[in-house]
């Protein structure tokens, strides 16, 4: 019979996303960002703290121009000026919503023996939602730390607004139990 393991799972910290290119998105508002930074910032020093990897997440996408904000060329491709320096364990590109995918992030994980992902950044329900339902079904315990992930208001199909607090509760309802734990 195997006794349980009382040791805590060894985890890293995703900071996904959190980059100057958003601020040249005609949605991006910094009506949130002051709370997003003070918790980003609060996780990753916690985290640092408690020597948890942290690994930093840039998205880059689309053709290599100055004008593309999401291209290296663009020299947007950099934490937000707000966001705290910290010295990152690893540091990857991905292409696709998942960090997951393409980025040789799954197995540095493995090969580091992390079990549990911690995942905060920007946006809510697309990069930071994605690789958190991703990580879940590769078998990674998953904590979302909602109040550390930032997004925008939205048009639903039909044009009503969404809000930004509906988004968030929206991914925290579709995450919670399922995919993640909410931190």
């Amino acid at each position: 019979m195997n006794a349980l393991s009382t040791e805590p799972k060894k985890s890293a910290l995703l900071v996904i996303d959190v980059q100057e290119s958003f601020r040249a998105r005609p949605y991006w508002s910094d009506k949130h960002l002051a709370d997003f930074i003070a918790n980003s910032n609060a996780l990753i020093q916690r985290c640092q703290e408690a020597g948890i990897a942290v690994v930093r997440v840039f998205h880059t996408d689309g053709e290599a121009l100055s004008t593309n904000p999401f291209a290296i060329e663009s020299d947007l491709v950099k934490p937000l000026k707000e966001l705290a320096s910290f010295d990152a364990a690893l540091t990857i590109y991905k292409h696709k919503h998942s960090a997951l995918v393409d980025t040789g992030l799954k197995g540095w994980l493995h090969a580091n023996g992390i079990q549990k992902l911690i995942i905060c950044g920007i946006r809510t329900e697309q990069c930071c939602e994605t690789t958190a339902r991703h990580a879940s079904d590769e078998g990674w315990d998953v904590d979302f730390a909602s109040r550390a992930t930032l997004t925008f208001d939205m048009h639903s199909p039909d044009g009503q607004l969404v809000t930004a607090e509906q988004i968030m509760q929206r991914t925290e309802t579709v995450l919670a139990g399922r995919f993640a734990t909410i931190i």
